[in-house]
């Protein structure tokens, strides 16, 4: 799988290189209307409302063009440091990915819009260490996400269900599902892979977790075993629908295929699409821990970045963008479409759920935890994807796929720590 996703980014790479420009030159050009370039195709109509608000607004207008392929899109991202082919913003991820572009003097530095943003109350302080490198900020949240359990409302009624107060409670749940002939879970052996190890690694010991993304701790350590070992005991029980099914997650949920499907508070946005009322079709819950020792609840937290190049075709235009995306005017508009909580305190969530653990996580009611996906160093994490993957299909290898991951680790922090 490794080597079919270098070869993916090799393809796109040539296939643009083999492009012609966009007209942006070598000398900056002032522009009314940005290209956008994201890995979220099927948000494309909500960036074009967007763009229709930014146009009323500021005057620059935005165009989305979306990716489904992440391997594809950020090859894409990467070309377009080598040719004429540029963005004027594009979406990315934090962590070691950000970090990479930006050592690279690929990233254009925001730190005046952050500096900005935080003394007008439209970004949190405890959002910029997300962003920083080097002791400047690059790029904006486009998104913010807090992870947890969305789940079939109707189906938990039908069996008299409620979300959990403690991981007994989910797993004595789960039983109480597959013994009716319902699948609980959903999980799959793509892309999302990582989910429930960053979940029951979190939920368990979430210091460990936070080791393994520094190089202080090994994948073959006893506490990750026995969390491997934990996952394969949930997978042994059956909890959990064929990783390999194509369903969309969304779909999933609405058509009952398995009736809790944990992802980021974003993936609201899929039900909505769908049609389907909060509350009443569905619910959002915190997971529980796995230890209930823990003082704390481990939330995994994500945040979304909205960048520019360091070259961008119009640098001027593209700072005024990401200046008014985390305005309260642009975010509440960017919730209110999506169905989705905020970077920006000032925006109130509509929906309940949402809305409390938007509110309680700010509280310091929870443990933020990073996202594996950006926590983890970029060949760290695909090694890890491709076990993982491995791993829900063949349970009995973990101790292979943690084998393998580690290899890679040690590869990687022998030059990085």
């Amino acid at each position: 799988m490794i080597r079919s996703r270098m070869a993916a980014l090799g393809v796109a790479a040539l296939l643009l290189a083999a492009c012609g420009g966009n007209g942006a030159g070598t000398q900056p050009r002032k522009k009314s209307e940005l290209t956008l370039y994201n890995d979220k195709g099927a948000w494309t109509r909500f960036f074009d409302e967007m763009g229709a608000l930014s146009k009323q607004r500021i005057g620059l207008g935005m165009k989305p063009t979306g990716y489904t392929d992440s391997a594809q899109y950020q090859a894409f991202i990467k070309a377009s440091f080598r040719t004429d082919v540029k963005p004027d913003l594009f979406t990315w991820q934090t962590g070691g990915m950000l970090a990479e572009i930006v050592k690279q003097r690929q990233v254009a530095d925001t730190t005046d819009i952050w500096q900005e943003a935080i003394k007008a109350g439209d970004l949190s302080q405890d959002l910029a260490p997300y962003y920083t490198i080097g002791g400047r900020q690059y790029c904006v949240p486009m998104n913010v996400a807090y992870w947890g359990m969305f789940y079939n409302k109707k189906i938990f009624d039908r069996h008299g269900l409620r979300p959990p107060a403690t991981w007994d409670d989910l797993v004595r749940a789960a039983a109480t599902l597959k013994n009716a002939g319902v699948t609980p879970f959903y999980h799959t052996s793509v892309l999302f892979s990582f989910v429930w190890f960053e979940q029951l690694m979190a939920g368990t010991d979430p210091d460990l977790y936070d080791r393994l993304s520094t190089g202080k701790a090994k994948y073959t350590d006893p506490g990750v075993v026995q969390v491997m070992e934990k996952w394969k005991e949930l997978i042994d029980a059956g909890y959990f629908m064929n990783p390999g099914d194509k369903t969309d997650p969304g779909d999933v949920m609405k058509n009952g295929k398995a009736a809790m499907v944990s992802f980021g508070t974003w993936f609201n946005t899929s039900m909505t699409q769908r049609d389907l009322r909060a509350g009443a079709d569905y619910g959002f819950f915190v997971i529980p821990n796995v230890n209930p020792a823990l003082p704390k609840t481990s939330v995994i937290f994500e945040s979304g970045p909205l960048c520019s190049l360091a070259k961008a075709p119009d640098p001027a235009a593209s700072a005024k963008y990401l200046k008014w995306w985390t305005t309260a005017e642009a975010q509440e508009k960017w919730a209110t479409t999506r169905g989705d909580v905020s970077a920006n305190p000032k925006v109130t969530i509509e929906d309940e759920a949402l809305g409390r653990i938007t509110k309680e996580a700010g509280s310091g009611k929870y443990r933020l935890v990073n996202r594996y996906f950006e926590a983890t160093p970029p060949p760290v994490l695909t090694a890890a994807l491709d076990g993982f993957g491995k791993f829900v299909t063949e349970p009995g290898a973990y101790r292979e796929v943690l084998e393998t991951i580690q290899k890679e680790a040690d590869e990687y922090w022998s030059t990085h720590q």
